[in-house]
């Protein structure tokens, strides 16, 4: 019983054929195609101005060097954002729950952060491992600790999105569960889960879209130090 809580963790096959690049792919059929008409629909009015906020939010605290990366965060957001909700709906499988993927996206995009400034400002990038008026026979610690805790950013990144995720549909699981044995039992208690049920779906559609925000929040903050 216990196990068969985590298969909905399991990644899709078909044949043998893992089918998780569909199921990345997927959200992006969800949003309507540019079109070069002056007059849009209210979707892509909509969209275009919830692409305009997040964009403002992340961008607002970067300079000019720093917007080059406006087209990267804003795509990764919204792929995340849109992986996170569908993973809500029944029978589905979310990719954001793999710490495998997460890290895959997490890594490269921390590591291109740190080499933007290695090359363009390294004294002040590596200054950033030695705390100013430091003493003396700290300085060796002081440098261990912060390089762990650079190291260490991509893996927090990772972890983060996964534990929230998993954590969530796991609750959810949980509460179904008992709310379906409970029914025929004491139908009064099952009512009560399922108004618990209810409530906890709505903080996981806030916890889903928070966890995107928060992700591509603290690449752009990582960018900010960079540059």
């Amino acid at each position: 019983m216990n196990l068969s809580f985590f298969d909905q963790f399991m990644s899709p096959s078909l044949l043998g054929i893992p089918l998780v690049l569909i199921s990345l792919l997927f959200p992006t059929l969800l949003f309507p195609s540019p079109s070069n008409r002056w007059i849009t629909n209210r979707i892509s009015t909509l969209q275009l101005w919830f692409f305009h906020l997040i964009t403002k939010q992340l961008m607002t605290p970067l300079n000019k060097k720093g917007h080059k990366w406006a087209l990267i965060l804003l795509s990764l957001m919204i792929l995340l954002l849109t992986i996170n909700l569908l993973g809500l709906l029944p029978y589905t499988f979310t990719p954001t729950t793999q710490l495998s993927m997460n890290l895959a996206l997490a890594f490269p995009l921390w590591l291109a952060t740190l080499l933007t400034g290695l090359r363009n400002q390294p004294s002040i990038a590596l200054g950033h491992l030695l705390p100013e008026g430091t003493p003396t026979p700290l300085i060796p610690a002081l440098i261990l600790i912060e390089t762990t805790s650079l190291l260490i950013r991509p893996l927090a990144l990772g972890v983060r999105l996964t534990a929230n995720l998993t954590a969530g549909h796991l609750l959810i699981q949980l509460i179904s569960t008992a709310t379906i044995v409970l029914l025929p039992i004491m139908p009064t208690v099952s009512l009560l889960t399922t108004t618990i049920l209810l409530l906890l779906t709505i903080l996981e559609v806030a916890v889903a879209m928070i966890q995107a925000y928060v992700f591509v929040l603290l690449l752009s903050l990582y960018l900010q130090e960079n540059i």
